[in-house]
């Protein structure tokens, strides 16, 4: 199969991130074990994102002595929403696809299980059925979106497991230090 996003420009998203866009020829990536990213479209206005979050909630969005709410589902859900928002789109011609929330190895806190259900129950709160649902597993994805036009490619990492188990534990030791947006590749 040809890569998805060949000689388009690729935007990486990691855990605490997210990234809203109206370009046609832009493609928006992540890879995901307990962690869920929601691709959220309007595709009459023409613009979409996608965000990654680490745990189901919290109320202040602090994360040890940081703030960084978007680590969270119910900021992160609320900011890639109301970005897109601010872009044009209207809440009721929203589309939503869902990926995640894997149980690892090792993962005894259940952690991607509580993720899945919590942007489940946002979603229904909101009145909001995702068009596509690939979560829990056992299995880390790579997750590839078109923001305007809404396609999604997934692809299941079944040797990756204890890589993205590990990539995820790094994220949550240095974020409270590195707040940045994804960094932008040309994939090719």
């Amino acid at each position: 199969m040809q890569d998805p996003a060949r000689g388009l420009q690729q935007v990486k998203v990691g855990p605490g991130e997210h990234h809203v866009s109206g370009l046609p020829d832009l493609v928006i990536g992540t890879v995901l074990g307990s962690c869920v990213a929601a691709c959220i479209r309007d595709p009459v206005a023409g613009v979409g994102g996608m965000n990654h979050f680490m745990l189901p909630e919290s109320r202040d969005g602090a994360w040890g002595k940081a703030a960084s709410s978007l680590r969270y589902g119910n900021f992160a859900m609320e900011r890639l929403i109301n970005d897109i928002l601010l872009r044009g789109g209207q809440r009721g011609r929203l589309e939503v696809k869902l990926f995640g929330g894997a149980r690892l190895a090792q993962d005894n806190l259940g952690i991607g299980e509580r993720n899945a259900s919590y942007v489940e129950a946002y979603l229904q709160a909101e009145g909001m059925q995702p068009l596509v649902r690939q979560l829990r597993g056992g299995l880390a994805r790579r997750v590839l979106y078109r923001p305007v036009s809404g396609r999604a490619f997934m692809m299941l990492l079944p040797h990756h497991a204890a890589q993205v188990m590990a990539e995820e534990a790094r994220f949550g030791r240095v974020l409270p230090r590195r707040l940045r947006p994804g960094a932008v590749d040309l994939f090719g």
